[in-house]
Order: C-alpha cells, then structure tokens, then sequence
C-alpha cells in the first residue's frame, strides 16, 4: 500500500548491529539468531538485504566497535548504508538503494530500539514506505543510569505496541516476530 509508485518489493535492513552498539544489549544472542534466519530467508527469497552500519565521534569507521558483530556476515553483493544520525535515511544513500530495488516495503531488524530503529521507522513512513518492525528482532540496552525509566524489555515492548498502530495516508506500520515475516510483494 505504499505511496511510492512502482515500488512493489520489500527488503529487509539490518541496523547497526556492531560490536559497540550490541555489547551491552538485552537478549543479545537470541536477536542477532533471529536477524541471522531472516537474512538467510530473505536470500532465499531473493529479497534484498541492506545493511546499515552507524559511526560517530565515539564510534569512528574501522574500529572494533564499528565493526558488525562476527555472528552476521554481509554478502559482497549486499549494500552498506553508512549513517552518522539515527535515521537511516537522513544524509545517507538509502532512498536511492531502495529505489533501484523497487523497494515500497521495508522490514526493520537491528539496533537501538529507542534511537536508530525508532528514527529509522518513522524516517521510512513519512518518506512513503511500508514499514514493518520485527518486535523480536530489534534490542537495545539498559539505559536507566542516564534516565530512561524502564528496563530494555520494556522500552522494546512499547515500540512493539506504538508501532503495531502507526500508519498515514496511504501507508502503514505494523509488527510481527521473526518467525512470521512474509517478504512478498504487498
């Protein structure tokens, strides 16, 4: 139901599931096994796979902690997105990656829930796509000692909820665990 003409297909993106970001993250493990399976579907499926990969001044290009964790690996012919803000799209070549896929749908897996993956999901509706939020492939970590008030699980399971009801005109937001992603044209 996307807004953006001839744009039938769907990919799926992999946010920032590098070493540094992911360290520290609730459920870890079980979140990059999931992202794992949906990439390995998605190859399957010849469905494009982006992988996006954030640096800033804590987090500089070629470090350890810049690097994608060593339990996912991006095939050559994949694409890598490189960001410095939360959005995925914001001053990077997203859109156009996604334009020459025919890309109207996306599905969003990675990290961190309450920065990256919320800028990134609403950074994707209100540019037009379809947005599906995989609510048990996306962590983040425990933030509590700088304010956030609530555990990790907590923070994932309101993104679950707020977005699973998002939606413009035109164009909409939901969320399904990993085992019930369906990459096929909508």
């Amino acid at each position: 139901m996307t807004t953006l003409e001839g744009r039938p297909n769907t990919a799926l993106l992999v946010i920032d599931v590098q070493n540094d970001v992911v360290s520290g993250a609730h459920d870890r493990d079980g979140v990059i096994a999931r992202i794992n399976a949906l990439v390995d579907k998605a190859r399957n499926e010849q469905v494009p796979v982006i992988w996006v990969q954030h640096s800033d001044d804590n987090m500089p290009i070629d470090t350890e902690g810049w690097q994608y964790v060593p339990e996912l690996a991006r095939a050559e012919s994949e694409p890598l997105v490189h960001k410095r803000y939360g959005d995925s799209f914001e001053d990077t070549d997203l859109e156009s990656v996604l334009a020459e896929r025919r890309v109207g749908r996306v599905v969003v897996t990675g990290a961190q829930t309450d920065a990256c993956i919320r800028s990134t999901l609403h950074g994707a509706l209100v540019r037009g796509y379809d947005t599906t939020l995989v609510g048990d492939a996306h962590t983040t970590e425990d933030l509590r000692q700088w304010g956030v008030p609530v555990a990790p699980e907590q923070v994932i399971a309101h993104t679950n909820t707020y977005w699973s009801w998002s939606d413009a005109p035109g164009r909409t937001g939901d969320v399904v665990p990993a085992a019930e992603v369906d990459f096929r044209p909508r």
